[in-house]
């Protein structure tokens, strides 16, 4: 995953009603339920089906790290996607999406202007309109460097051009070297 889809896991997750099983057994039985069956489940994971079904009676308490970091992303995958998809629809219509990062930001303008990309702290809020493009442009499997063109294009029109009332000669916004990135909607 790139930065920018694990930002918006990160927000999806954030808004959790309630909070998905924490115990192992309790894990292994919401994805039996989500999945179907022991076999898919073990699938899914890199484990047997034997294991799985250890798993679910409690014979085995505990899963290897990197098998207990599967299940807890499996787990938090499939929780609450009515909650997930509501908040993402509501952002994409109305509410918008707040974008807070450390970056470093070069950009074109006109002739004289310095446009040496620099690092900055930004914590902006686009419109729906990018709300809806970043949502569209994940699930149809963009590249962490679309999305980012996208979250780039807001940040020109919101904060560089202030909505119109500035900078005009200003063609491109680019955002490299992030440091970090937060999505919230």
């Amino acid at each position: 995953m790139g930065e920018i889809e694990d930002a918006i896991e990160r927000a999806d997750r954030e808004s959790f009603t309630r909070e998905p099983p924490k115990t192992l057994k309790g894990q292994i039985g919401y994805l039996l339920k989500q999945m179907g069956s022991a076999k898919a489940v073990a699938q899914e994971l890199g484990v047997t089906a034997d294991s799985v079904n250890r798993y679910r009676r409690g014979a085995r308490k505990h899963a290897r790290a990197d098998v207990a970091s599967k299940i807890d992303d499996a787990v938090r995958q499939r929780w609450q996607p009515m909650v997930r998809k509501r908040r993402q629809k509501q952002a994409a219509a109305s509410g918008g999406i707040t974008v807070e990062t450390r970056a470093r930001f070069g950009y074109t303008s006109s002739a004289g202007s310095s446009d040496d990309g620099r690092f900055r702290r930004l914590t902006v809020k686009l419109p729906a309109v990018y709300a809806q493009r970043l949502f569209d442009a994940r699930d149809t499997g963009a590249s962490d460097q679309q999305m980012r063109e996208i979250i780039a294009e807001g940040f020109k029109e919101v904060y560089f051009q202030d909505g119109g009332g500035r900078a005009m000669g200003l063609s491109d916004v680019e955002i490299n070297d992030i440091d970090y990135l937060d999505l919230d909607y």
